[in-house]
């Protein structure tokens, strides 16, 4: 039986810089047809998870080089060279990739960590899968194992108020500059999952206006949409900015979106009316210098964490402890896998006995006065003598490194000892398949 194996790739935060990611982007109106070359390509079962962040294919198959396969279609449909791409991809398969995809669903691999949207984003990219007839039996267990991880994250750490906590010391910072935001105007720069969370909460606190700017007009468009308000390009972010009473940016280019000499030359056009500047981009994305200027006021994420949060040690103790609940469901979740994997061993050795008993029993004349008595001593025998090994048998489909490569010489040797035991090709098991009754 070929192994079947979990993989993630593509491009993060961490590896390729924010053009890359938004070239790779793909709507949701081209994933099915992007679904349909990945299983070409050996994927049997596979996602697409487009954010901010990131842009990557979760799927499973038995293919070689399974991984290289998805980055390659992934580029591909871009228009790129995926031989280009190689310094900037990203690429996980088996324990490593699960690890990532809990901790992507919890909010513990985003740029600002316990943000809310990447859960649900994961389960849009779930649906939208599901929908293509994409998710079968190996990948569905694994994304309901990391909602699960996410859920107990999110209800048994404080990890997930962090992004709440942000957003309300940013809406009160900024009706302390501005007063009343009805009569306020809002720019979001760039199409980041926290910015778009504090635009939303912006707006359901009287926001009057807003308008996104992306670098491509497909990106600002889909944000502006789910927003409701207007968009335009990067290119015109000059003469945006001197209508804006509050700016929003989160491009995380790593290079200055927003200099000192352009916020100046708004607030000139502005006639000095006060604009407040939030920069929620790592590394930033508005100058420094900027709060040096009269009528500008510039927060960035540690000036909030400082007006919403009390101190460093609280949030490392909080990310610690997610951390904590995130193994623990994976350690958990690879033993129910392990079992599930150990069953068919299990079911054709008990078969094996059991066909052998009967063959036993046959020999007895039917009307046999013994014969009732027999089939149950030989029933409890057979009992007696496949508990420890099929007990042997789930604690190597459980236990630590080195478990599957023990497990398969086990089954090697069942093979060899009892050749007529039908090891790689019994189906799944039932309950009362894997019971050792006594």
């Amino acid at each position: 039986m070929t192994a079947t194996l979990f993989t993630v790739a593509g491009v993060n935060r961490r590896t390729g810089p924010v053009e890359l990611r938004e070239r790779l982007y793909v709507e949701d109106e081209a994933v099915p047809a992007l679904l349909d070359r990945l299983q070409a390509a050996g994927l049997a079962e596979a996602m697409v998870l487009c954010t901010c962040d990131r842009v990557e294919i979760w799927g499973v198959g038995s293919a070689p080089q399974l991984g290289e396969a998805a980055f390659d279609v992934l580029a591909e449909s871009a228009g790129l060279d995926p031989r280009a791409l190689l310094p900037q991809r990203f690429l996980e398969t088996g324990e490593a990739a699960l690890r990532h995809a809990f901790a992507v669903a919890s909010s513990l691999d985003s740029e600002v960590i316990g943000e809310p949207q990447v859960l649900g984003q994961v389960k849009a990219a779930h649906r939208l899968a599901r929908d293509a007839g994409r998710v079968g039996p190996v990948l569905e267990p694994i994304l309901q194992a990391a909602y699960q991880a996410a859920k107990r994250v999110r209800t048994e750490t404080a990890i997930g108020q962090r992004p709440v906590s942000l957003a309300a010391a940013a809406c009160q910072l900024a009706r302390d500059v501005q007063g009343d935001l009805s009569r306020c105007r809002a720019l979001l720069i760039g199409a980041g999952d926290m910015g778009e969370f504090l635009m939303q909460q912006l707006l359901s606190t009287g926001l009057g206006d807003a308008m996104v700017v992306a670098r491509t007009a497909r990106r600002a468009e889909s944000l502006a949409r789910r927003l409701g308000c207007h968009y335009a390009l990067l290119e015109e972010l000059p003469d945006r900015l001197a209508e804006a009473d509050i700016v929003v940016a989160c491009q995380g280019e790593g290079r200055y979106m927003l200099s000192a000499d352009m916020v100046e030359g708004a607030l000139r056009r502005r006639r000095r009316r006060p604009v407040f500047l939030v920069d929620l981009a790592v590394p930033g994305d508005i100058e420094p210098a900027v709060n040096r200027l009269d009528d500008a006021f510039l927060y960035d994420l540690d000036e909030l964490e400082q007006v919403a949060l009390q101190g460093r040690a609280g949030r490392e103790a909080e990310a610690g402890a997610a951390w904590a609940i995130l193994e623990a469901e994976l350690a958990g979740f690879r033993q129910r896998q392990a079992e599930r994997e150990a069953v068919p061993a299990l079911v054709a050795l008990r078969a094996g006995f059991e066909a052998a008993r009967q063959a036993v029993l046959a020999e007895l004349p039917p009307d046999d006065p013994a014969r009732p008595a027999l089939d149950r001593a030989t029933q409890l025998l057979v009992n007696r003598l496949l508990h420890r090994p099929m007990a042997e048998l789930r604690r190597m489909a459980v236990t630590g490194p080195g478990a599957a490569e023990e497990q398969a010489a086990a089954e090697s040797l069942l093979r060899r000892l009892f050749p007529d035991v039908p090891v790689d090709e019994m189906p799944g098991d039932t309950p009362d398949d894997t019971k050792d009754e006594e």
